[in-house]
């Protein structure tokens, strides 16, 4: 058996490449995880690349309830460490009923499956159970990281100084030492506006790739409020957001 990881991009379909095309193609069965949330548009997607690049008549799809994550707890890692086993039970089961000998099963995955995505220690994790047996091969995605510097036109480095990748939780603890370039994922909370002291600029985007795609920028200080009144707009008139900022600070 061999899974493929495959990357599909941050919302576009276009984002799909050449090898992930070919990959979807020889897939026999795509393992999803309902996260039961209000995404359907995700869900369109995903189906549409289905239809455009699967094998007709040759594939199915089947899906496993996602586990619920405990975000109340002040142990961060131990928590998502549980919520990863519990979500690698539920892909072992599905693995083991569905895949035969000798097929490709594949997990699609948004973005980049290096970045910010558990798919790859999932499955390390049910290998080092010795339960089930597989080849893993990773198809390479455009990231929500590379289509935010392409829509605002920007580097993610400036000449010589280094980018760090982080999230919104880490932001809002303190601005990275030593670094003035800072690209933030999973932020939940607009931690952008506990450092609207900082001189600096954002570039921010949410839904990036697809027809509801937004895009602000300028000086965090003077285009903050309007990021953060933008976000909630636009969390409230569809009940999810995806977005992906990064933070500039000039150099004196």
């Amino acid at each position: 058996m061999e899974i493929l990881v495959i990357g599909i991009g941050a919302g576009d379909p276009d984002h799909l490449t050449l090898q992930a095309a070919k990959a979807i193609a020889r897939t026999d069965v795509f393992f999803v995880l309902d996260k039961g949330e209000v995404k359907q548009e995700l869900v369109d997607l995903r189906e549409q690349i289905l239809r455009g690049h699967a094998t007709d008549g040759q594939y199915k799809v089947v899906v496993g309830r996602d586990p619920e994550r405990d975000r109340t707890s002040d142990a961060y890692v131990e928590s998502v460490d549980d919520w990863r086993r519990r979500r690698a039970d539920v892909c072992a089961e599905m693995i083991a009923a569905e895949l035969g000998e000798g097929q490709v099963g594949a997990f699609l995955v948004w973005g980049d499956p290096s970045l910010y995505d558990s798919t790859l220690a999932i499955l390390d994790d049910l290998l080092d159970r010795g339960e089930l047996s597989f080849g893993i091969e990773v198809i390479p995605g455009i990231s929500s990281v590379s289509s935010l510097a392409a829509r605002h036109r920007v580097g993610l480095n400036q000449v010589g100084r280094p980018i760090q990748i982080t999230t919104g939780r880490r932001l809002a603890q303190n601005w990275p030492e030593d670094v003035d370039d800072v690209v933030v994922m999973l932020d939940a909370q607009t931690a952008f506006t506990a450092h609207t002291d900082q001189d600096a600029d954002i570039y921010w985007g949410a839904y990036l790739g697809t027809p509801d795609e937004l895009l602000i920028a300028g000086p965090l200080a003077q285009v903050a409020g309007e990021i953060t009144e933008a976000r909630a707009a636009a969390r409230e008139r569809k009940g999810w957001i995806m977005d992906t900022y990064l933070l500039r600070r000039r150099r004196s």
